[in-house]
C-alpha cells in the first residue's frame, strides 16, 4: 500500500472519502492534533477508520536521530520505508519573549528546511549530499510528513505559523510535481495553513523548470542558488551550469511572477579565495541589474574531506557593503548549528559511517 493521506490536498481527499466533510475532520486530526493512527481519529465512524486503514497510511517516516544545537536549531534524520534517510532542520529564528508577569510577549519564530529527494542529481562540488549520488524522489506525503513530525516533536501548536524552505537534500525543481503538490497541502487553511508567502523553493537554477513553476502561480517565494558570477567558475562548482547557464537563469527569473512586496532571493555561498572578492561583487551587481532581487550571502560550512574553506567575516562584510551601498539589498545569513552536523547531508553521512 503506497498511498498516504498526506499525499492529498483536502479537496482531493474529499473526492475519495464519502461523505466529503470527513476530509476536513481527517485534516484536523492529522495537522492540528498530529495523530499517528487512524484509530485516534475519535469522531470518525469505525467503518471509515477500517476503510482508511485498508487503503491509506500515515506512518511514512520515523525520526532516527536528532541533534540539538546551542543556538536552538535541531537537525533531524528521518528514515523512509525503504531504509533510505533524509534530513530536515528546524531553525529557531527568534526566541520566545515574555512579559514581566510571565505571559508571552512574542512567540518564537521558526524556519524549517526540508528535503525533497534522497540524494541529488545536481552534483555540486561543495555539497555533501551530492557525494552519495541520487536514489529517488520523495513523494508528496514524505515531504509533508517532515513538517508534521517536526511540529509534533516540538509541540508547535497548529495555529503557529512557520516558514518552510525547500532547501534540504535534493533539487526541488527536479521533483516539481511532488514539491508543488506539497506546497498546496501545506497552504490549506484547514490543515497546516502555511501560506505560500511563507514557503520558499530554492533551486540550483533549472531554467525551464523555473518558467514552469512560475506558470503554476503558486504564490511561493523563489530562491536561486547562484554561488558564482561567471559560467567558468559556476561549472566547476555546479556542473548543472553546462545545461542551464547563468544567462538562461536570469532570463527565466525575469519571467517569474512576483507581487509588489516580493523579491527573488539569490543565494550566494561564499567560499574563501574562490568567490569572496570585490571583483565578484561587482559582477554580481551587474548580473542582477533590472531584477527585483535580494542577495543572501552564506558562509560555507566545512565538512571532513572538503577542499573548500570558510570565508573571513571581514571579507563577507566588505562584499555585503559593496552591494548595499550600490542599492542591491544584501544580507549575511547567520550561521546556525555549527556545533552539530550543520552541512546539508552531514548527519546522514555521519550516521552511515557509524553503521
Amino acid at each position: 500500500m503506497d498511498n498516504s493521506v498526506q499525499d492529498y490536498t483536502r479537496e482531493e481527499l474529499a473526492q475519495k472519502i464519502k461523505p466529503s466533510f470527513r476530509a476536513k475532520q481527517i485534516y484536523s486530526w492529522l495537522y492540528h492534533k498530529y495523530v499517528t493512527s487512524f484509530d485516534d481519529m475519535k469522531n470518525l465512524p469505525q467503518s471509515l477508520k477500517d476503510e482508511l486503514k485498508q487503503n491509506y497510511r500515515i506512518d511514512l517516516l520515523k525520526i532516527v536521530k536528532v541533534e540539538d544545537s546551542l543556538d536552538g536549531s535541531r537537525k533531524y534524520l528521518f528514515e523512509l520505508d525503504d531504509g533510505n534517510t533524509v534530513e530536515a532542520v528546524l531553525l529557531l529564528m527568534k526566541k520566545e519573549q515574555y512579559h514581566e508577569d510571565g505571559t508571552i510577549k512574542h512567540q518564537a519564530k521558526y524556519t524549517v528546511c526540508i528535503s525533497c529527494q534522497v540524494g541529488c542529481k545536481v552534483g555540486c562540488a561543495f555539497c555533501l549530499t551530492a557525494k552519495s549520488g541520487f536514489m529517488r524522489n520523495l513523494t508528496t506525503g514524505e515531504i509533508v510528513e517532515q513538517i508534521r513530525l517536526i511540529k509534533k516533536d516540538n509541540s508547535i501548536d497548529a495555529n503557529r505559523r512557520l516558514n518552510i524552505v525547500y532547501m534540504g537534500m535534493g533539487e526541488p525543481l527536479d521533483n516539481l510535481e511532488a514539491v508543488s503538490h506539497s506546497s498546496r497541502v501545506f497552504a490549506d487553511p484547514d490543515g497546516m495553513a502555511i501560506a505560500p508567502h511563507r514557503q520558499t523553493i530554492s533551486t540550483s537554477g533549472l531554467s525551464s523548470k523555473i518558467v514552469k513553476l512560475g506558470k503554476m502561480d503558486l504564490g511561493v517565494n523563489l530562491a536561486i542558488s547562484l554561488h558564482a558570477v561567471d559560467d567558468e567558475l559556476r561549472e566547476k562548482l555546479m556542473p548543472i551550469n553546462k545545461a542551464y547557464n547563468i544567462q538562461s537563469i536570469i532570463d527565466a527569473v525575469k519571467q517569474f511572477p512576483l507581487n509588489q512586496r516580493k523579491r527573488v532571493m539569490f543565494e550566494y555561498l561564499v567560499i574563501k579565495d574562490v568567490n569572496d572578492d570585490l571583483k565578484s561583487a561587482k559582477r554580481l551587481l551587474s548580473l542582477l541589474d533590472g531584477i527585483k532581487a535580494k542577495v543572501n550571502l552564506i558562509y560555507f560550512n566545512p565538512y571532513g574531506g572538503t577542499e573548500f574553506k570558510r570565508p573571513n567575516p571581514k571579507d563577507m562584510i566588505a562584499f555585503q557593503e559593496y552591494l548595499t551601498k550600490r542599492g542591491l539589498l544584501c544580507t549575511i545569513r547567520e550561521s546556525k548549528g555549527l556545533d552539530i552536523s550543520a552541512a546539508c547531508g552531514q548527519l546522514r553521512d555521519n550516521e552511515k559511517d557509524n553503521k
